[in-house]
């Protein structure tokens, strides 16, 4: 999350990420996360909060938590009594408005005083378009959920997860091999060659419209990995993209890779990122 503007998604408050300042000490200033009431705050859109509610009381299990609007954010952001999962809209720098909605875990303390980009900031996960979500972040969810949790622990545990952040998880893609790897039409880059697909869309690898690629999700489908991607709902150059492959039955996250939008590279998985996963297969036998 850094080098580009956070805003909250009901306020559009900025929250400027200052991660990389406070990575050799992150293991310690969350060390008591687990003892810390998470708040959840909610964001005043109906739909999300109450599928928000309905995904936290099921999957939330690494600290006490409670639901709280955003007036009780701004109450008691500035007390290390607790920690915050806020939803939030993104802006790089590079961008001349939010582009990306986010999922953020957030310290609270003194330094929110100054703003709240002085927040210690756990994780940031991209989940969707910040001018018109799709609504397939909502399908996805449980698993945005699982996986804050998992990096929380983990980064707990060890400094070397908090200094790498969510894309040290591509590392385990080697552990896909010999599982299908499903990604939906239109995470695909718009602009990959019919050549690149027909070279690595094999071995495992294929593509499947939205609806069936997230049917596996919500069906909790063995032996395979889904593909998700945060993008802008009109990017444009200068604007990023968060591609995932991440396992509908654990909620494992397999990959994790983001790029800018550009002449070259348009939203979704690319050329090169589809070489990256085909060098991890292995021929399935018959």
């Amino acid at each position: 999350m850094k080098k580009f503007l956070i805003l909250l998604v009901a306020a559009m408050m900025p929250l400027l990420a200052a991660a990389q300042a406070q990575i050799t000490t992150k293991k310690i200033k969350i060390s008591d996360f687990p003892e810390k009431t998470t708040k959840v705050v909610l964001t005043g859109n109906a739909l999300y909060d109450a599928v928000l509610k309905e995904e936290i009381a099921a999957r939330w299990r690494i600290a006490p938590y409670e639901f709280c609007t955003l007036q009780e954010f701004n109450e008691l952001k500035s007390k290390n009594n607790n920690y915050f999962l806020i939803t939030t809209k993104g802006q790089f720098k590079t961008e001349g408005e939010p582009g990306l909605q986010f999922l953020t875990l957030v310290k609270g303390g003194e330094a929110a005083e100054n703003g709240i980009n002085e927040m210690l900031e756990i994780v940031s996960l991209p989940i969707a378009s910040a001018e018109d979500p799709s609504g397939r972040e909502l399908t996805f969810l449980s698993a945005f959920i699982t996986i804050i949790q998992q990096y929380t622990q983990d980064s707990i545990d060890h400094d070397l997860n908090a200094y790498i952040g969510l894309s040290n998880y591509t590392k385990n893609l080697a552990e896909t091999r010999t599982m299908n790897i499903l990604i939906a039409d239109t995470d695909l880059d718009p602009q990959m060659s019919q050549s690149a697909k027909d070279l690595y869309l094999t071995g495992g690898v294929s593509t499947a419209e939205q609806d069936v690629v997230d049917k596996n999700m919500t069906d909790a489908s063995e032996n395979t990995i889904i593909s998700y991607v945060a993008a802008p709902t009109n990017p444009k150059v200068g604007s990023y993209c968060y591609k995932m492959l991440i396992n509908p039955q654990t909620y494992e996250l397999y990959f994790f890779r983001k790029h800018r939008i550009s002449a070259k590279y348009g939203a979704g998985f690319a050329e090169y990122d589809l070489r990256s996963i085909a060098m991890t297969r292995k021929e399935k036998k018959k």
